[in-house]
């Protein structure tokens, strides 16, 4: 007699490019509260880079009083913070936005949230010392190709005011999860910086360079900007911080469930605060009502698992909406705010379930 073994069922990550590679954390299936590597979100402009000998050096420059160049074992051996953060694309829900934009049609994975190790930057530079012009901080990823808009050759550098760059938990990370930095998430070094989307985290980092004016690389002020007209520059803004934001994980949209008791469950996080309250509606939002909420203490760049209890006994169509609050006082929105390269989608997330 031959036994058949059950096979594995597992998630697989939900591919929106290839080349460059892009593709979306699994994030219906995976309720771990790290995500674990090979399920982090991908979101490259440009073919993997080559690694070579180089690639383990970063240099600081510019307005500083001493240039340095760090090795990568020099990292290793300094002190280091550690902290769980949430990345989020800025295009994550992009495909959510009406009028539809153009783009990567992300529907919601484009979050992870990982336990990031590395030495703050503030720390580096005061080996190098900052002069008095300096003014932002531009850092510079080995990830380099062409642009459809633009001509020319482009490497992918984005910039940081100083109070950002020198906050304490911005960090040049070699670890990620307890393991060096997956070649793919940005071996072998990568900014972290907690509470903004996540282009702020240029990975394959290569060069820090201090400058005396605003940078102005076709990545900080051509893509990453908030443009909320759609034929003008009028009214523009830079993308930065998280948008307090929720998702339902489960159930999914068009699922078709039977009466009695379900468990919806959910995550929510935000860069301005810590997640207060997640509230739930299973009308369509006439009625709502708080959901039981699972944060963690000393987190504070984490998500934040909810679930609530749902006794349905009536058969029908019905809409479930959650929105959380942080402690800022900023609330999750019914509506987005649409911009015309789709970028901090936080409208209450929505799934719309049928009771047979």
């Amino acid at each position: 007699m031959v036994t058949l073994r059950t096979p594995d069922i597992k998630p697989y990550l939900v591919t929106r490019g290839l080349i460059p590679e892009n593709q979306e954390h699994p994030i219906h299936f995976i309720s771990s509260a790290i995500t674990p590597e090979y399920y982090f979100f991908r979101r490259n402009h440009f073919s993997y880079p080559v690694l070579s000998e180089q690639s383990f050096l970063l240099s600081i420059g510019g307005e500083v009083q001493r240039p340095l160049t760090f090795h990568y074992q020099d990292l290793l051996r300094m002190p280091s913070k550690e902290f769980a953060v949430v990345l989020e694309c800025s295009g994550n829900n992009r495909a959510h936005f009406r009028p539809k934009v153009f783009g990567e049609q992300w529907e919601g994975g484009a979050v992870s949230q990982g336990v990031w190790r590395g030495v703050a930057l503030r720390d580096l530079l005061k080996f190098t010392g900052l002069n008095a012009a300096a003014k932002e901080i531009v850092f510079e990823g080995h990830d380099s190709g062409k642009r459809t808009d633009i001509e020319g050759e482009f490497v992918f550098a984005r910039s940081l005011t100083l109070d950002k760059a020198l906050h304490p938990d911005t960090i040049i990370a070699y670890a990620l999860n307890g393991r060096p930095i997956p070649y793919k998430q940005g071996y072998p070094l990568r900014l972290v910086v907690p509470q903004w989307y996540a282009m702020a985290s240029v990975k394959w980092l290569r060069r820090i360079t201090v400058i005396d004016t605003h940078f102005n690389g076709p990545f900080q002020e051509i893509d990453y900007v908030y443009y909320p007209e759609k034929d003008s520059d009028e009214g523009k803004t830079p993308v930065t911080t998280i948008h307090v934001n929720s998702i339902i994980q489960q159930p999914l949209n068009r699922n078709v469930l039977d009466t009695g008791m379900h468990q919806l469950y959910g995550m929510a996080w935000s860069g301005t605060g810590f997640i207060t309250t997640v509230e739930i509606s299973v009308d369509g939002g006439e009625n709502w009502n708080r959901a039981a909420i699972q944060p963690v203490p000393g987190n504070p760049y984490g998500w934040t698992f909810w679930n609530y209890t749902w006794v349905v006994t009536q058969k029908g169509e019905y809409t479930i909406m959650s929105r959380a609050a942080d402690s800022s006082g900023s609330i999750q929105p019914e509506t987005a705010r649409w911009n015309r390269k789709g970028y901090g989608y936080n409208a209450y997330s929505t799934a719309h379930v049928k009771v047979e």
